[in-house]
């Protein structure tokens, strides 16, 4: 989580210097585009088997669920802090304990109106999504949304990206779910907040980080051949994804908007394994197969150019060195894949990403260092200019999530859909969520860019089908 675990130091005897936790340069990523009205929240929309949720009136037991995520809130401590924003002198941004807490204005309730369909569930999604994290509170909401046939209950988690990545958001999700119904109950902890640190702790704690920031500059002058070593050896990585080529200009890398439209697809784990093992692939090159083929479809849809297009698609890629389920906060690289949408044969086309995603592995680009990881102007300045980026046309993601089937207040979670958040003129992005045999899609677009959505999603959806090694239909729904 970026933490600094040592006991700073002061240059007053006898005084020790609270432990402050600052946003690290990957996480203040995550926060200038908020400025820019890109809000970063990542997401789960979960779907509840809500029978025990729901009282004989049909009503939504939502002190239940609150008695339950109250109680594991100590697991959490982000889900009870503050991102405090120091005024100029003071230091990066960082986590404070809240003075207050209401679990209600963050577990709350949004029955919708018939006809309780999908298409109407992903409206009310997107209208809860749109609406932005209060920096005055915790920057987390978890929006349940009873209404479904059958007694089912959806629930739309939203986490701002400061406070976790993709896999960090699962390990999460994860603290609040049990592995059975009937899961013993977690007694609460005590919560007493920390202080405010003050103007001066801020002020010595900024004083003191910039001090070692100078001394390991100077280390670094001190040993120029090891500086051009490391140097030289992060180059090739750097050709690879900024410099070498850029992405074709399309109709759909526009800068993006405030709304956005949502496509789910579902499809069987083994099945897209199946796909990956016949052709000698990867699960996450069978995304980008699949996501080729709807780029495919929605080009031609428009009356556009595909015969030997490469797009080129933003892949994150993790670096989280935990233990499973323990993940926290932002540690992720990136590597940019050509994806050939002018190849009509979707099997050629798996076997030619997975050609270039084996090669683009070996230049995956880290963390920001440098002059860059500290200097909130520059990465400002980079984050605007993302709006008119030739890097890429669009984002994928695959978030590996839970083999086992996961209970929410005893509730059985049936599905889980992740959703991303878009950035700049990426107005496409895909991601695939696994969870309990199921590989679950995601498509978020933009919907003045992307209207047509749902010919994309089509698309994608009969490239997995193509790809199935029978031809038979992988499960996609």
């Amino acid at each position: 989580m970026n933490k600094s675990r040592d006991t700073p130091r002061s240059a007053e005897p006898g005084r020790r210097l609270p432990i402050l936790e600052r946003l690290g340069p990957q996480d203040l990523m995550m926060l200038w585009p908020d400025d820019l009205g890109w809000p970063e929240v990542i997401g789960a929309l979960a779907i509840l088997d809500g029978t025990g949720l729901l009282d004989p009136d049909g009503r939504f037991r939502v002190e239940t669920v609150r008695e339950v995520i109250g109680s594991r809130l100590s697991l959490v401590p982000r889900f009870r802090q503050l991102l405090h924003m120091p005024r100029r002198g003071l230091g990066r941004p960082l986590w404070v304990d809240a003075r207050c807490f209401d679990l209600t204005e963050h577990v709350r309730v949004l029955p919708f109106s018939a006809p309780p369909d999908e298409a109407r569930l992903l409206r009310a999604v997107e209208d809860v999504r749109a609406v932005p994290l209060s920096r005055s509170r915790p920057l987390w909401e978890m929006w349940f949304l009873p209404g479904l046939t059958g007694d089912r209950v959806a629930v739309y988690i939203k986490v701002h990206h400061t406070v976790a990545d993709g896999q960090a958001g699962v390990a999460l999700l994860g603290t609040f779910l049990d592995p059975s119904a009937d899961a013993p109950p977690t007694p609460a902890g005590p919560w007493t907040p920390a202080p405010m640190p003050s103007s001066r702790d801020l002020f010595e704690d900024n004083l003191r980080r910039r001090a070692e920031a100078a001394e390991g500059t100077l280390s670094k002058l001190r040993r120029p051949a090891t500086t051009l070593h490391q140097a030289r050896e992060r180059w090739p990585a750097v050709r690879e994804n900024y410099l070498k080529e850029r992405a074709p200009r399309t109709s759909f890398n526009i800068p993006i908007g405030r709304h956005r439209r949502l496509a789910v697809i579902r499809s069987n784990l083994d099945a897209a394994k199946q796909i990956a093992r016949s052709l000698d692939a990867k699960l996450n090159d069978v995304l980008m197969a699949a996501t080729a083929g709807g780029l495919r479809a929605l080009l031609r849809s428009r009356g556009e150019q595909v015969e030997d297009l490469v797009l080129r698609a933003f892949v994150p890629v993790s670096l989280h060195q935990e233990e499973p389920g323990k993940a926290r906060g932002n540690q992720g690289g990136l590597m940019f894949v050509p994806l050939p949408v002018g190849e009509p044969d979707p099997v050629r086309r798996l076997r030619l990403i997975t050609e270039a995603s084996t090669r683009h592995k070996k230049y995956v680009v880290g963390a920001p260092e440098g002059i860059l990881g500290r200097n909130q102007a520059l990465q400002r300045a980079m984050t605007r200019s993302l709006a008119r980026q030739r890097w890429a046309n669009v984002y994928i993601a695959n978030i590996f999530g839970p083999r086992m089937p996961l209970y929410l207040a005893g509730a059985r979670i049936t599905e889980i859909f992740p959703v991303v958040p878009l950035i700049g003129n990426f107005t496409l992005a895909v991601a695939a969520f696994s969870y309990a045999e199921q590989l679950n899609i995601t498509v978020v677009a933009d919907a003045n860019a992307c209207p047509d959505v749902a010919i994309f999603a089509q698309g994608l959806r009969d490239s997995l089908q193509a790809l199935s090694p029978s031809q038979a239909r992988p499960e996609v729904g």
